[in-house]
């Protein structure tokens, strides 16, 4: 179960990407403007910041599970946690309940806990941004009924803490909407790949997080299946959004 001890860092990082589901382009759905990729990319930097500036307090009920499949047999844990956040203090969260396998609770589903607090701490180390990434754009397609550019993402450097793949990032409002991808750089020789989604919401006029889903394969046999449901949200700005 060396797994465990070696790769919960991974799941927790996996986490912290943080934008549902996609669906086929409807041909009455009007085509975004053509923009470039740099361009897409400060227009979402720039509805980022906007966020940031305008959101004041927000607060929900968070739902982790993970699944381990392996060795002829399945151990899983489950953890509800209350996040809070504030434009004063940042980002808490509180467990409410917890169940299943305590190895996992401890390893895998409070270092995930951790790892985004810590994160938030230092949010120009993951950002989405040009000092992080290479952008190129592939197209566009409809993302729960909304047209959406998506954009290749490729890292600078290979650090653990950034991704390799594709996001989708809303035409009208420049928010990222999706996320398809593998971490940029595998922290441990007992992975053998992992691949991201995460979807985003909108939510009183935010994009905020709706869902989370990372599957591990591990080099020894088995699969992990790291998933969060970010709940209801409850939002507060500092003015009218």
């Amino acid at each position: 179960m060396s797994f465990f001890r070696r790769g919960s860092l991974l799941l927790a990082i996996v986490f912290v990407f943080i934008a549902g589901g996609i669906r086929p382009v409807d041909a009455q759905t009007a085509a975004p403007a053509p923009l470039t990729a740099v361009q897409i990319v400060g227009q979402m930097q720039r509805h980022n910041q906007a966020r940031t500036e305008a959101l004041k307090d927000v607060q929900s009920i968070r739902r982790y599970q993970v699944e381990y499949r392996g060795f002829s047999k399945v151990i899983d844990a489950k953890m509800e946690v209350e996040y809070h956040y504030d434009v004063a203090s940042g980002k808490s969260f509180r467990i409410v309940t917890q169940s299943g396998s305590k190895m996992l609770c401890e390893k895998v589903l409070k270092r995930a806990v951790e790892s985004e607090k810590e994160a938030s701490q230092d949010k120009a180390a993951m950002a989405l941004t040009a000092a992080n990434y290479r952008f190129r754009l592939l197209g566009s397609e409809n993302v729960g009924g909304r047209p959406a550019y998506v954009l290749e993402v490729e890292p600078i450097s290979p650090s653990k803490f950034l991704i390799r793949g594709k996001i989708w990032v809303d035409a009208e409002e420049f928010a990222l909407v999706k996320i398809d991808a593998e971490p940029a750089k595998n922290p441990s020789f007992w992975i053998a790949r992992t691949q991201i989604e995460q979807f985003c919401t909108r939510t009183n006029g935010f994009w905020l997080p709706e869902r989370n889903r990372s599957e591990t394969k591990v080099r020894i046999g088995g699969t992990a299946v790291f998933t969060i449901d970010y709940g209801t949200y409850r939002t507060e700005s500092k003015a009218t959004h």
